[in-house]
């Protein structure tokens, strides 16, 4: 395969559509408008002779001409942007770390001692849903089991539990978050009625239990040091899960990643428990 760097321009903005499943986030990510990278995308299908996405109200979804294109094209982009930073060596690369909410909030509560000793530069990923690493939509991820992919490996990490919080042991009214996680699954389940309130952000269910009307589940290493909430349960056994740190197996040995990784299992080692 030859291109061009128009060619690979387009390529890249392709890689950016198809990642971010639609044209408003790819915009977001790479500057260009919306309009510009439905043009650029029509473009691209016309060289190529291929449909590559199917438009759906919704968003953008690859077609197997598209996932094959793609495949090929994360592989190539894993080569070409090393050398595209290569004018500042000095600089060394960035490592993205993606988490759910609670862990990404812990970990950046502990990174001032760490970042006065380190020039690494961390990109922290805050989401529920789970980035493809393979892709390197991520280059390490905390997950609550251990990956299936043979390209990935992964390091145990501590446990989390669960509990549920309120002001005080009096309150009644629920706090369910939307949404699929284990703890939002067990709220929906366990509340005697429909949940008082709803919210799409696990953070938003914390602010609402502080203003004394609301009770709600929530790990325990976040709630055990918040300011004016309580415990008002034991901690709920069937919510508690291992975590384990992800990553590419070409990735495990770089430098850059090998000391974030140091910084992850400080705090969240195998053998601790954030309870």
């Amino acid at each position: 395969m030859t291109e061009t760097n128009s060619d690979w321009d387009d390529f890249r903005l392709f890689i950016s559509v198809a990642r971010a499943q639609g044209l408003s986030a790819a915009a977001s990510v790479t500057g260009k408008s919306a309009p510009t990278l439905s043009r650029r995308m029509l473009a691209l299908e016309r060289r190529l002779g291929q449909n590559l996405f199917d438009r759906l109200n919704n968003g953008y979804e690859l077609t197997k001409e598209g996932h094959q294109l793609f495949d090929k094209l994360v592989d190539v982009e894993r080569i070409v942007q090393p050398l595209d930073k290569q004018a500042d060596s000095t600089q060394p690369p960035r490592v993205k770390l993606s988490a759910g909410t609670w862990v990404t909030q812990f970990l950046c509560a502990q990174l001032g001692s760490w970042a006065s000793s380190s020039n690494i530069p961390i990109e922290f990923i805050a989401a529920d849903h789970v980035l493809d690493i393979a892709h390197r939509e991520a280059v390490l991820g905390i997950r609550n089991q251990k990956p299936s992919q043979p390209s990935l490996v992964c390091q145990p990490l501590g446990h989390v539990n669960f509990a549920i919080y309120a002001c005080n042991k009096d309150v009644q009214s629920w706090v369910q978050v939307v949404g699929n996680t284990p703890s939002a699954l067990w709220v929906a389940q366990n509340c005697n009625t429909e949940a008082d309130i709803k919210v799409s952000h696990s953070r938003n269910a914390m602010d609402l239990v502080k203003t004394g009307r609301f009770k709600a589940v929530l790990p325990t290493f976040i709630g055990d040091n918040t300011t004016d909430i309580q415990r008002v349960s034991g901690v709920i056994p069937e919510l508690e899960h291992k975590q384990w740190l992800v990553m590419h197996q070409e990735d495990r040995h770089r430098p850059e990643v090998r000391e974030t990784i140091n910084f992850v299992k400080q705090h969240l080692g195998d053998g601790n428990t954030l309870a």
